[in-house]
């Protein structure tokens, strides 16, 4: 008989976990296999009260901005992307057809990652990167990826840091205004403007940007999935908001179950008791949040005691090393290796169940978001204009099945039970193009 309902299940796509995993996560209050629909639909009502200046978890950020109606041509801006991890600048180039070429690039780490910094040490440190640029163009597109108050003149006011960068006394600071202090300081001419964006925004307009001629898309939408997590959407005109581009900071979602291993770990990092939603499923915290998950599947005997031993005895795990288990258990990666020296019967089977778990909440949650983003929209009704979602981060694209995963979410909650369109891209330096653009409109 269980022979006969297992096949049955397996027919059809169910994903079957062994018994001893599903009832460690019901004992932690891991929910596996969330309803992505009743989160999207939480995710959406939050937005609402955002928007409306209700009590909202999101921030809902006015941009003041949509994307530009024509090309930008014969013009150059210098580039800032300030990122979870990197800090990214290049003078971007735009020729009389409107085609983008990038050039002196360089990469660093981004200030304040590695120990803390006083508000004028992190400008200080800005600066001294954007050397190799000095004087070459008048305008700078800054991408900042974390949550600001947007000004009607392009400026922002830093709300606060997330992904564990440490600068507390920049919080508050109009971030255009402090460069651009500290460059003229440095000798540089007049810079005109300086344009503040969230990475979003500049996946959003990249989006529109590389829409191929006589495509038609009914609005557009940008996701970050990386080392942390936000989503941008073009808001309708309504009572009290023009239309235009609107950060969500999605990260900052409390709608969420958290797990025993969700709380603890966020008991170790900067911010805590915040960005429940971001820490749940980005990059720079899905390595440590399934250490945790893995160390209590050892203390709860799951695995064999050799085993065990060796998982409890482990600092860290990277989304790297995460990683390389799900796509290749039997590789001598550093969970494989323990794996293959000290794993018996089913401890190899369940240590892959466990992080394939965490991958695929990562998946259910991103994939809430953008369902929610869509429905708020109130695009993608006509299957010949979709709506244009470009999604970018190293934790989409690459962690195991989490864009597939995505995609599959997608078709379920919003085209099959809602009948809306959409349509998936993707685009070398995107962030970088959209920043440009926005540095220039």
């Amino acid at each position: 008989m269980w022979y006969t309902i297992r096949n049955y299940f397996i027919k059809r796509g169910f994903f079957l976990m062994k018994a001893a995993v599903a009832s460690f996560f019901t004992r932690h209050n891991f929910v596996c296999h969330e309803n992505v629909n009743v989160l999207a639909s939480a995710i959406f009502d939050d937005m609402n009260n955002g928007l409306a200046g209700k009590k909202s978890d999101e921030d809902m950020i006015k941009t003041y901005c949509l994307p530009p109606e024509k090309k930008v041509v014969n013009k150059s801006v210098i580039v800032i992307d300030a990122g979870g991890t990197n800090f990214r600048s290049c003078l971007v180039t735009f020729d009389g057809n409107g085609e983008a070429s990038i050039s002196e690039m360089e990469k660093t780490r981004m200030p304040g990652v590695e120990k803390e910094l006083s508000k004028k040490e992190f400008f200080a440190q800005f600066a001294s990167n954007l050397d190799h640029l000095k004087n070459k163009a008048d305008c700078i597109g800054f991408c900042f990826s974390y949550p600001m108050s947007i000004t009607e003149d392009g400026d922002g006011i830093l709300l606060g840091f997330s992904k564990e960068v440490k600068a507390p006394e920049v919080v508050g600071s109009k971030i255009g205004e402090c460069l651009k202090a500290e460059l003229e300081s440095r000798g540089w001419k007049t810079i005109n403007k300086i344009t503040m964006l969230n990475d979003t925004v500049a996946a959003l307009l990249a989006g529109h940007a590389i829409a191929p001629a006589g495509k038609k898309y009914s609005s557009y939408i940008g996701l970050i999935l990386g080392t942390g997590l936000n989503a941008a959407y073009i808001q309708p005109a309504r009572e009290g908001i023009a239309k235009q581009i609107v950060v969500c900071e999605s990260g900052k979602t409390k709608a969420v179950m958290r797990s025993d291993f969700d709380i603890a770990f966020d008991k170790t990092t900067v911010t805590p008791g915040t960005f429940y939603m971001e820490k749940s499923c980005s990059g720079a915290y899905l390595g440590p949040v399934a250490l945790l998950v893995i160390k209590g599947a050892a203390q709860d005997g799951l695995f064999s005691g050799a085993l065990s031993e060796k998982l409890l005895a482990l600092d860290s795990l990277t989304l790297i090393e995460f990683d390389q288990y799900l796509h290749a258990p039997e590789a001598d990666s550093t969970l494989g290796s323990l794996v293959k020296q000290y794993a018996q019967g089913d401890d190899g089977e369940i240590l892959f169940e466990l992080l394939d778990a965490v991958a695929e909440r990562s998946a259910r949650r991103a994939a809430a978001i953008l369902s929610a983003c869509v429905v708020q929209s109130g695009a993608g009704v006509d299957s010949s204009a979709p709506v244009c979602i470009l999604c970018n981060g190293t934790t989409f694209h690459k962690t195991y099945k989490v864009k597939d995963r995505v995609l599959g979410y997608l078709e379920e909650v919003l085209t099959v039970q809602r009948d809306l369109h959409w349509e998936v891209v993707w685009q070398d330096n995107d962030i970088t193009l959209g920043t440009a653009i926005a540095g220039l409109i």
